[in-house]
């Protein structure tokens, strides 16, 4: 956790773990991207093939899981086919778009750094 981190440090934290994801992934992820990648992790089950749907819940797990870092979800339950199931334990601040990706991006390097990855 970073809780003194200025503005200015979390987006040289930020840009430092984008430039470690384009070494590894051969371009720059966006943000969709890296929840994907977040979500394929936490379901454990290989890379895919994915259909749209399964992307989109793969996404919707990511989300959760990045902000059960701060206690706004809880895992649920893993169902029989290995898919986490998350519930909302508080709601996540109303925020503006700027302040949700802000939010996101942080919960992305708590989790990676969580990991080992950073």
């Amino acid at each position: 956790m970073h809780p003194d981190e200025t503005e200015t440090e979390f987006e040289q934290r930020w840009w430092e773990f984008m430039n470690q994801m384009r070494e590894r992934f051969g371009k720059k992820p966006d943000l969709n991207a890296l929840l994907l990648l977040i979500g394929v992790q936490e379901l454990g089950q290989g890379a895919g093939p994915f259909t749209k749907e399964q992307k989109q819940d793969l996404m919707h797990i990511a989300t959760c899981r990045l902000f059960s870092l701060s206690g706004y979800y809880e895992l649920e339950q893993v169902d029989e086919e290995g898919w986490p199931h998350f519930r909302l334990v508080k709601p996540v601040p109303f925020a503006s778009l700027k302040e949700q990706e802000r939010m996101l991006k942080w919960h992305i390097l708590e989790y990676f750094a969580e990991m080992g990855d950073e």
